[in-house]
């Protein structure tokens, strides 16, 4: 979820998608953003976001991500 987004920031779109009934709800939503500071990651987590990944992108850690909502 990019966190700047026009219209609607990425912390009100993912509070929007938590609201959702049945499984839309429980869609895995990770920041990308180039925000990397803690508050930055707190804010996000308190958004409903399951992750936080800065920019620029670490593949390493992005597949690391990514991995861990499909184990």
């Amino acid at each position: 979820m990019d966190i700047q987004m026009p219209n609607m920031n990425g912390y009100d779109a993912t509070r929007k998608i938590r609201q959702l009934s049945g499984k839309k709800a429980e869609i895995p939503i990770v920041a990308m953003t180039a925000n990397a500071f803690e508050d930055d990651k707190k804010n996000a987590l308190a958004a409903g976001m399951n992750g936080h990944i800065s920019k620029p992108i670490e593949i390493e850690k992005l597949m690391e991500t990514l991995k861990s909502f499909f184990e």
